[in-house]
């Protein structure tokens, strides 16, 4: 049950023709309704229990949320950047707003729920958690994209595959992600009444009541307004969000977009170390530069290889591995087949941002807060040099470059000493007013060596959320050491998504 005035929810572990027999007062002539939303949980690959069941506070969710590490990092990095007079002094007691153990659906309903007590409406904190298809959609009109392109670098997408009904009791809707990959139907009667389903006929209504039938399209909503008495369009909807606000007007003065900056020289490697020093101090192999990379160099694309593999696993090998090799793919409940962002560009999008990130419930705050884009996130050497240099304009970055090698002589019983100083430094210069760090291992030679670029980069992400300082600053990764996709992925991963970028610019 909730404490709520709006809303009563009901949960139980047994099958859905129970619910009425067990809750008598749903099967009271007395007790009416304007909205009923209604979960039944099929439990193909997890055992029921208590805490996977639903519907939660605000939503029913059919499908996956694939991105839920990540979406849990940073809800927990933006804790200390996040204030309102909504919550007072009193909003710490809300911490954690996500937290290990509760499920993808759990998790998503803490966040929207989070957002709409902090003075969003309930669309528009969907619209943001659950952004449709905007960067390669051509016939979308340029308001819509312009709120759409300001949000994304204040709330990081919740992706599914996921079909999601919401409700906070005075109106009721459903979404699906931008891939559509839920079944999501719908049909409204002649006497007011509106169904939508994961299946059609899942209710029986008489086919000559029945006024309109459609299916919710990829990234589309549907709302119902029970206050107003109207059922509102995915088009008026969103029109009238997009339109609140000049969004077109703060980009323009308040994003910058990499590529479009002038180009700047990027600087020289050190030339006492060769091309081979450096490939062996970074551990690639034959096997790296001819089978994995020639093909990329050629054809612009990883290349293909047998599913399966006979090494042993890192942990259980003998054999010097890199620290990336420790680390498997988290698959979904579900297996999904992989997306390609070329093939797929219609519905994907590379776009990063590098930065800090403004405190979510600051509404206008954040018309006035700079933002860095990169329209993908591995960078070039000129593309990394202009990050360096942007520091030197009246844009308000301001960039500090921390070498992440250290002297041979220490070995590797210095590196635990090397990390905890890395993080102190990286401490000291968000304080000290740097908003982006690059993270480097450029100075790699005969005299210096690398801590792993992965747990470098992790290091310094935890130690800052540890320090309430993560959203204050951006980090770029600069090292020679990932090549595989992989390693890019835990990367990007570590110090989530969409605002790590990494430039592979040591090779």
């Amino acid at each position: 049950m909730s404490l709520s005035s709006s809303t009563i929810v009901y949960k139980g572990m047994f099958l859905a023709y129970q619910v009425g027999a067990y809750y008598k007062d749903l099967a009271d002539p007395r007790f009416e309704s304007a909205v009923a939303l209604v979960h039944q949980r099929f439990s193909t690959n997890t055992f029921p229990s208590w805490k996977l069941a639903h519907p939660y506070r605000m939503v029913a969710h059919n499908g996956e949320i694939n991105t839920l590490r990540s979406n849990v990092n940073w809800m927990a990095a933006r804790q200390a950047s996040v204030s309102s007079p909504l919550f007072g002094e009193h909003i710490s007691k809300l911490w954690p707003i996500s937290y290990e153990g509760q499920s993808d659906t759990a998790c998503f309903d803490n966040a929207l729920e989070f957002l709409t007590r902090g003075g969003y409406s309930l669309a528009h904190a969907m619209m943001m958690l659950i952004p449709e298809a905007w960067a390669g959609n051509q016939s979308m009109s340029k308001e819509r994209k312009a709120f759409y392109e300001y949000h994304a670098a204040l709330m990081e997408p919740w992706d599914g595959p996921a079909a999601v009904c919401f409700t906070d009791g005075k109106q009721i809707g459903a979404t699906l992600d931008r891939n559509g990959l839920r079944p999501a139907r719908y049909l409204v009667t002649d006497d007011d009444r509106v169904i939508l389903a994961s299946e059609a006929g899942t209710l029986p209504v008489p086919e000559e009541s029945i006024i309109k039938k459609w299916r919710l399209q990829p990234g589309k909503m549907l709302l119902l307004d029970m206050e107003k008495g109207q059922i509102i369009s995915d088009e008026e909807l969103k029109t009238e969000l997009a339109t609140r606000h000049p969004y077109g007007k703060w980009l323009d003065r308040t994003q910058l977009i990499l590529e479009d900056l002038k180009p700047v020289e990027p600087r020289a490697l050190r030339r006492d170390v060769s091309l081979l020093d450096r490939q062996q101090a970074f551990g690639y192999t034959t096997e790296d530069t001819k089978i994995l990379m020639s093909p990329m160099a050629t054809t612009g694309q990883e290349a293909v290889g047998s599913m399966g593999t006979d090494t042993p696993i890192s942990a259980m090998s003998d054999k010097s591995k890199l620290l990336y090799t420790y680390f498997k793919q988290n698959f979904a409940q579900v297996t999904n087949p992989p997306i390609d962002p070329i093939r797929e560009e219609l519905v994907m999008s590379l776009v990063s941002f590098i930065g800090p990130r403004p405190n979510i419930l600051d509404h206008e705050g954040m018309a006035n807060a700079k933002r860095l884009e990169v329209r993908q996130p591995i960078l070039t050497n000129g593309d990394l040099e202009k990050i360096r240099s942007i520091g030197h304009t009246e844009d308000r970055f301001d960039t500090k470059t921390l070498d992440f090698t250290y002297d041979i002589e220490r070995g590797a019983e210095g590196m635990p000493e090397m990390l905890d100083r890395l993080c102190e430094r990286a401490e000291a210069a968000v304080k000290g007013g740097y908003n982006i760090i690059v993270l480097s291992d450029r100075q790699i030679g005969p005299d210096r060596i690398a801590i792993p670029a992965l747990l470098a980069t992790a290091a310094v992400h935890h130690h800052l959320i540890r320090k309430g300082l993560r959203t204050s600053v951006g980090l770029v990764v600069e090292s020679g050491e990932p090549r595989e996709i992989h390693h890019f992925c835990l990367l990007a991963g570590y110090a989530p998504k969409r605002s790590t970028p990494i430039s592979p610019s040591t090779r």
